[in-house]
């Protein structure tokens, strides 16, 4: 029996993906369907929900948003301009699965979704991300560019103690002797915005391009079930200060969004509290792993590296020219 490959309606049936959603492996809150319609409207792209099936048994998952420019098309999972961290391709049901038949799985799989973006979309260029996806040869054996890109993952396991021991002495001095009048909790739909516009205001300081808007973030934070979108924010005497939009699966905490330097004189560590916090709220909750989302820029991984994470690799996946840049203009990776 083959795999055969499906496009569920997400929008008549958003309910039916996500269960499959929460039945596949590595996925997280932006594969849920409403997460991905909201992707696509953002962005001006159509979304397939392509799902592959063995019989009754689901294989994978692998939303693909269409970008259309005059007679040109591209494929791109997440969506361009989203800032979406993690999407691509998902495996499910392959637990006790021998090695041979996993590969078998996994290669048909991808290859009848490719088969059906070709024929469907023709894109001239395709890109997509695999981040927590066990196997991207079948990508290889089908002409595309695979690049490895790193990510840092903390594991939160043992005591709060015991996890903060791991840091290093600054972050460990940093969160221990930090005083005044602070406060760090999860905020609300108000603070979502706030975040995003701080980071906002950061990249324009540099002089660089930032594309996420507020009203997509919040949006976001109102579709999803409660707790996969978590505003976590610092207040000093009150005010807003700094924040943390941090993405939660079953087994993962995502740093997706803020922990910018704070716009503010206050001589308080607010970016190593916000995410110890993070940390040991997810600790206690049971969750697996901090992703700090990125591995990328030396700058920003000397504060990373402080909570002494693993370093992880993702693939970015591509085919076709990048001549086409101007369709394409503005996508981004977040790094």
């Amino acid at each position: 029996m083959g795999i055969e490959i499906d496009v569920l309606d997400i929008a008549a049936d958003p309910e039916t993906w996500d269960r499959h959603v929460d039945r596949a492996e590595g996925t997280n809150p932006f594969y849920r369907g409403e997460a991905l319609r909201l992707q696509a409207e953002e962005t001006g792209t159509a979304i397939h929900a392509l799902a592959g099936f063995k019989g009754q048994e689901l294989v994978g998952l692998f939303p693909v948003f269409e970008y259309r420019k005059g007679p040109l098309a591209a494929a791109f999972s997440p969506a361009p301009f989203s800032w979406t961290c993690y999407l691509g391709p998902a495996l499910a049901n392959t637990g006790g699965l021998k090695r041979r038949t996993a590969d078998r799985r996994n290669r048909r799989f991808l290859e009848g979704c490719l088969d059906w973006i070709d024929g469907e979309i023709s894109p001239v260029y395709s890109k997509f991300t695999a981040a927590e996806y066990p196997d991207v040869r079948p990508f290889v054996w089908n002409g595309f560019d695979v690049r490895p890109r790193h990510t840092y993952v903390v594991d939160l396991e043992g005591s709060p103690e015991e996890l903060l021991d791991r840091f290093s002495s600054d972050a460990r001095n940093n969160i221990r002797n930090a005083d005044g009048e602070y406060g760090i909790e999860e905020g609300d739909h108000e603070d979502v915005g706030r975040i995003v516009e701080q980071v906002r205001a950061r990249y324009r300081g540099q002089d660089r391009p930032f594309h996420l808007t507020t009203e997509f973030a919040r949006s976001l934070y109102d579709a999803l079930p409660a707790g996969e979108l978590r505003p976590y924010v610092c207040r000093i005497d009150g005010e807003f200060a700094g924040g943390i939009l941090v993405i939660e699966s079953a087994d993962t905490r995502y740093r997706w969004q803020g922990g910018v330097k704070p716009d503010t004189d206050v001589d308080l560590p607010i970016n190593d509290l916000l995410d110890w916090q993070v940390m040991r709220d997810g600790l206690e909750a049971g969750i697996d792993r901090y992703d700090l989302v990125g591995a990328g820029v030396p700058s920003i991984n000397r504060y990373k590296a402080k909570f002494n994470p693993r370093l992880e690799t993702t693939y970015e996946v591509t085919a076709g020219t990048f001549g086409i840049d101007r369709l394409v203009d503005g996508y981004r990776t977040v790094s």
